[in-house]
């Protein structure tokens, strides 16, 4: 380890490393909140160069390294617990001009979410991953997770809009993946290999991501509805609705409170309803809307709804939304889970889900919400008070094996966008084969022999 420690004193700049306890607790972790950080070293590259000569030099001394993003994940991927050192991409926030010709804009892998939706906006453009932290996640993070958020059912996952990776293996070699091409049909699209890989492969350090045009015109409702049932026969309604839907997400009456509770944020509804939805529309046809509408109610699909005016009330109703997962944390410890169903399967599971706790652990609070258009749920179990928190975390874990054997049942996924990271490696066989999982633990032989590059997370 000195050997190592005395390398990076001289081949590195006098900050690029840091053992002050304050940075290793910050970085050391993410908001999984289940873990305790202990990395034995941080450090902060400024380029894809110093990234490669890092990680050959770390690859030679036989020292484990952890990439870390905005550390927004909520599986552990970004855990450093074991003495690794983390490798933060923070100061890697470069974005170049935008090709509006092309629709591409080349970013270094710390550039913010948000920060990157505000370049595109810029030249009338939109790259399309958008969720609730995207003030806080990176590029690099998100692509590494493969991230999904609220338009996932418009725009498709963060794979659909990367066009181009600059990638850096623990030996340090770089790999230069598809440019800015949007036909390259000469073998394998090893991009693809990269992007979800929770960074187990290699670290991604700079993209050329994919933008779209901004929508001409957006519609924002909320809707209060009085049942999951009727939460899914309004999507069958919108998907026959004379627009193209973008987002549509869902929360519950226990989400509504502990929102109101933290923010002091409340819907817009004389009474809270056990279900509302928040559907977002591109484009409607006009003068089509009103009709829509009036049929919804005449059918009695839902109690009541609003229509935003104008983008500052557009807003206000997607914070209603968006303020849920701080608002849980905020008020209580929650144990979150982020799972995907076949929607047709949506409607029962939820209600075996609730008849085990209800069951198993009468007085448990449960918190629904969720991208439902995609068949999505963030599944929210909050600890009950009297409860301590080592004995609340060993009865979730018994929760999550009997809910995932239903994920299992109706065919879903233990995770549908925060990845596998530490949290659900015991579960990957549920929803991927042995088969499957042999080929993974084979790549990742392949292109880290020494399994020293975010150790055992996924596999």
């Amino acid at each position: 380890m000195q050997a190592f420690l005395d390398a990076l004193t001289r081949d590195f700049p006098a900050d690029f490393a840091s053992r002050d306890a304050a940075d290793l607790a910050t970085y050391g972790g993410d908001w999984t909140k289940v873990y305790t950080p202990a990395p034995s070293l941080l450090v902060r590259p400024r380029s894809t160069d110093e990234v490669s000569r890092f990680l050959k030099l770390a690859s030679t001394h036989g020292i484990a390294v952890v990439p870390s993003g905005g550390r927004t994940g909520l599986a552990g991927g970004a855990v450093a617990k074991d003495g690794e050192v983390v490798l933060s991409l923070e100061r890697m926030r470069a974005i170049a001009a935008v090709d509006p010709v092309a629709l591409t804009l080349h970013v270094e892998a710390g550039a913010i979410t948000e920060v990157v939706h505000q370049a595109a906006a810029q030249h009338g453009l939109l790259w399309p991953i958008d969720f609730a932290s995207k003030g806080s996640s990176m590029v690099g993070g998100n692509i590494a997770t493969n991230a999904g958020g609220v338009r996932v059912i418009r725009y498709g996952l963060t794979r659909q809009w990367v066009l181009g990776l600059t990638v850096v293996t623990m030996t340090g070699e770089v790999m230069e993946l598809n440019g800015a091409l949007e036909k390259n049909n000469t073998g394998l699209d090893l991009r693809q290999l990269f992007i979800g890989s929770e960074g187990i492969l290699g670290v991604i350090t700079e993209a050329t991501l994919k933008l779209t045009r901004l929508p001409d015109r957006v519609d924002v409702f909320l809707f209060a509805l009085d049942s999951l049932q009727a939460v899914l026969r309004l999507f069958e309604e919108a998907r026959r609705g004379p627009f193209t839907i973008m987002a549509y997400e869902f929360f519950t009456a226990a989400c509504s409170a502990r929102l109101e509770k933290h923010r002091g944020l409340r819907a817009p509804f004389e009474q809270v309803p056990s279900h509302c939805v928040l559907l977002e529309v591109e484009n409607a046809k006009e003068g089509a809307l009103d009709p829509w509408l009036g049929a919804l109610f005449e059918k009695g699909l839902v109690l009541d709804g609003t229509l935003a005016a104008d983008t500052s009330q557009a807003r206000s109703l997607w914070t209603l939304r968006e303020g849920i997962s701080e608002s849980l944390s905020a008020t209580g410890m929650p144990h979150k889970n982020d799972i995907a169903l076949p929607i047709s399967k949506l409607s029962v599971f939820c209600d075996e889900l609730e008849t085990l706790l209800a069951s198993r652990y009468p007085g448990w609070e449960l918190c629904l919400f969720g991208h439902i258009g995609d068949g999505n749920l963030h599944v929210n179990i909050m600890k009950p008070e009297a409860l301590g928190k080592a004995e609340f975390l060993a009865l979730t874990h018994e929760v999550d094996r009997d809910m995932f054997a239903l994920v299992k049942k109706h065919l879903g996924s233990v995770s549908a966008e925060h990845g596998i990271g530490l949290l659900k490696r015991e579960w990957l066989g549920h929803t991927r084969s042995e088969f499957e999982i042999g080929l993974m633990r084979q790549v990742k032989a392949l292109l880290d022999p020494k399994g020293l590059l975010n150790p055992g997370k996924v596999l």
